[in-house]
């Protein structure tokens, strides 16, 4: 009982922090905006400044929602591939997955253009950019699952991920070497990860993917965690391992494809948050750590999201230099403590 009031407290504080966050990374910027008025834009009152609703409803707004959503998308994929394959060290980018998403928007951005016609056009769209993305993600996620059904190690598996990643970063550089200037630095601005300047059409797009990706993986909570106790133990629970498989996977390349394909490839974040979601509710069981990992990574991307936002400059940095930035020493953190507590 005392556990679950505590985690009640913890849930309450998460949601406070995780809107208090939200309203001042939409505060910040370029143009500082008071809280008051962003409250007002977003409730349809007036601000005290007609241009500040423009930046508010159609840059700040989307921006924010792009982070709430990309954290919450990729910290649930960590989430599912780490109780999956067993390993603390699994997440999205680990096996290869945000590699595959890489490869396939390489193939849009740098190949299309030798496709005429109709067809080209719509794969360099936004759309075509999606299903490119979410199709590398499950085609490397895919032939990982098959090489791990003959190792059956877990670090072999990993190995094996990398392996497709370093595969897959070769084709690149190879499409590269024959891409135009205007090609590489499109696919470079991509690949440092942006949360802004997407259209409201898109927004909603990552949206509908992420809520179909997070259903996915709240039909399989049960199975998550007689996964956590090993296969036989899940079986004995009359959970279909092969249907729970297929629908992890799904989930993961879903979320995983669509975040890397409007966000670029976003590093540590799955991997990560899923540990300190850990740390923070002391609980294994996914009915409790599935809804504090997805508050988290919300909470962890606005926050990664200000710290790249230059107070009075227009500069922003890369997201995806912060994310690494943060997630590296954390990562290094809990392999020590790993290692500390098995002495």
């Amino acid at each position: 009982m005392h556990n679950r009031s505590r985690n009640t407290i913890l849930f309450i504080i998460m949601g406070i922090a995780l809107v208090a966050l939200f309203l001042v990374n939409i505060s910040l910027g370029a143009v500082k905006i008071p809280t008051q008025d962003v409250a007002n834009a977003l409730t349809g009152n007036a601000t005290s400044k007609p241009a500040w609703d423009y930046i508010i409803l159609n840059y700040r707004l989307p921006k924010a929602l792009v982070a709430v959503l990309s954290g919450m998308g990729l910290s649930i994929g960590g989430l599912l591939m780490q109780t999956l394959f067993r390993n603390p060290l699994a997440g999205p980018d680990v096996l290869g997955l945000s590699s595959g998403s890489s490869l396939g928007v390489a193939f849009v951005i740098m190949g299309a253009g030798f496709i005429p016609g109709a067809f080209g056009l719509f794969l360099i769209s936004g759309y075509g950019v999606v299903l490119a993305s979410v199709a590398g993600s499950f085609a490397v996620l895919l032939l990982v699952l098959a090489v791990a059904q003959r190792l059956r190690d877990t670090m072999a598996i990993l190995i094996t991920g990398i392996m497709f990643g370093s595969f897959t970063g070769a084709i690149v550089g190879v499409l590269s070497y024959f891409s135009t200037a205007e090609q590489l630095q499109k696919y470079t601005f991509w690949a440092l990860g942006s949360l802004g300047n997407l259209p409201w059409e898109h927004v909603t797009l990552l949206a509908v993917i992420t809520f179909i990706g997070i259903a996915l993986a709240i039909t399989r909570i049960k199975a998550l965690d007689g996964l956590l106790l090993g296969e036989r133990y899940a079986i004995s629970l009359g959970i279909n391992i092969n249907r729970t498989r297929i629908i992890i996977i799904l989930a993961a390349s879903l979320l995983t494809g669509v975040v890397t394909a409007f966000a670029g490839p976003i590093a540590f974040v799955g991997l990560v948050v899923p540990h300190i979601a850990r740390l923070i509710l002391k609980a294994g069981s996914h009915r409790i750590l599935f809804w504090g990992t997805l508050l988290t990574g919300g909470i962890l991307m606005l926050l990664c999201d200000i710290c790249t936002q230059i107070p009075g400059s227009g500069v922003v940095l890369p997201i995806n230099g912060i994310t690494s930035i943060i997630g590296a020493p954390v990562v290094i953190g809990l392999l020590l403590q790993k290692r500390k507590s098995a002495y």
